[in-house]
């Protein structure tokens, strides 16, 4: 099926300013609250938020094969089984719908009030309900980045790194969307020049930009996904921010990895930017040396131009851009990532999220971590207000923005945005 809605010529009959993240083009899926307190499932073209379930109740989507409660649900997941084919037909009928030339919708005021709504005056929620939760480590520039600092400089990358997308199962129940606060973590600790560990709030409490992208029913349970078929089983893509403290890590992390200082949240954005909406955007990823496995082999471009930006916000001061990356820059690309996780028959369900891990590039500025940036500490940023920034300070707010852009269109992301509050545990 041709991916109509991707037309660089379309215009809408909505008003979309110029540089919007979100033109005719995009269509990305999401879950929001109406001010009457109605959860659906809806789409977003410029400032305004569309309600899906009213379009189908209202027949608009006629001749595409969807249950009558597909849309009528808290989450994108029974959507996302429903797979490619549904996913496409759908973006198509949407583009058409709101089509310049179109005046089906567009001139019936009473449909237009139950389907169009300001973006201001919904709520966006978590766009899934997210079963499984892995994070990906796919970055050699951070890997190196890491290695040096905690390793041996002249030996930084561990000897499988180049051979597998290196990862660990994280905590979903803590993934959380945009706009919703988070405490500092506690644990455990080991101060610099003691020998028994002390147990309090995170000191060096650090932001991963990262994307993440959720699956759909892709395996049965034994069975693994090819390579070259990962990406009909990816539904589309957030940002991510895997909210990490450094100091409860370096502590905790030998010999199983991260637990404490990784399980306390991860924030997502709310719009689900589907792979068909990406397509003009891709790229070469790295090249790979040496060579992976057969099952790890492909071919064609596998990942995507997105730019990615990185703020820090204290509390009522101005904002500023510490951070600029591109995803192109990960080693390991969605594909490799998800045919790797399922080579021993790991079953991976609608909904399900995978991290790309950070995301930085070769420059100072493309580090994708406060740890790099900051080189653990001993290069601190400086602010607008004066102030300096080694790690987060409580009531930080931390926005990762995304997108792609061409002579023709822009498709972006939005943002996650959070703020961090003081730990509230007692102790």
């Amino acid at each position: 099926m041709t991916i109509n809605a991707n037309d660089p010529n379309r215009k809408s009959w909505l008003n979309v300013e110029k540089n919007s993240d979100f033109p005719i083009q995009n269509i990305p899926f999401g879950v929001f609250i109406t001010q009457d307190d109605i959860i659906t499932i809806g789409t977003r073209i410029g400032n305004y938020a569309i309600d899906l379930s009213a379009l189908q109740m209202l027949g608009y989507f006629k001749g595409i094969d969807l249950t009558d409660d597909v849309f009528l649900q808290d989450s994108l997941n029974d959507f996302i089984s429903a797979g490619k084919k549904t996913w496409r037909a759908v973006r198509n009928r949407v583009a058409e719908i709101f089509d310049l030339n179109n005046l089906d919708l567009q001139n019936n005021e009473k449909h237009r009030d139950a389907v169009i709504f300001a973006i201001d005056s919904v709520e966006m929620q978590l766009p899934v309900l997210i079963g499984d939760y892995t994070d990906f480590y796919s970055s050699k520039e951070h890997a190196t980045n890491v290695g040096k600092m905690f390793r041996d400089p002249e030996n930084a990358l561990l000897p499988n790194w180049l051979h597998i997308p290196v990862g660990y199962h994280g905590r979903s129940s803590t993934v959380i969307p945009s706009g919703v606060p988070i405490k500092r973590p506690v644990g455990q600790t080991l101060p610099k020049g003691e020998t028994s560990p002390v147990f309090g709030p995170s000191k060096r409490l650090d932001f991963e930009l990262e994307t993440g992208f959720i699956t759909t029913d892709a395996n049965l349970l034994g069975e693994h996904i090819p390579v070259d078929e990962a990406e009909d089983h990816i539904f589309g893509m957030v940002l991510l921010n895997d909210w990490s403290a450094r100091d409860i890590q370096t502590w905790e992390y030998v010999p199983l990895g991260p637990f404490l200082a990784k399980n306390f949240a991860t924030s997502i954005s709310p719009w689900v930017i589907t792979l068909d909406a990406l397509e003009p955007f891709r790229v070469a990823s790295p090249a790979q040396s040496p060579t992976p496995l057969p099952y790890l082999q492909q071919s064609g471009n596998r990942t995507f131009d997105i730019k990615l930006e990185v703020y820090i916000t204290p509390k009522e001061k101005e904002s500023k851009l510490i951070c600029e990356s591109n995803f192109k820059y990960l080693y390991w690309t969605m594909s490799q990532q998800l045919a790797h996780h399922t080579i021993n028959g790991c079953k991976v369900n609608s909904g399900d999220l995978m991290g790309s891990g950070t995301i930085s590039g070769t420059e100072p500025n493309s580090y994708g971590s406060l740890l790099e940036l900051t080189w653990g500490g001993t290069k601190p940023i400086a602010l607008p207000d004066g102030s300096t920034r080694t790690f987060i300070e409580d009531y930080d707010t931390i926005t990762m923005k995304g997108y792609c852009q061409n002579s023709d269109i822009r498709i972006g992301f939005g943002e996650v945005s959070n703020m961090l509050l003081p730990a509230s545990v007692r102790f």
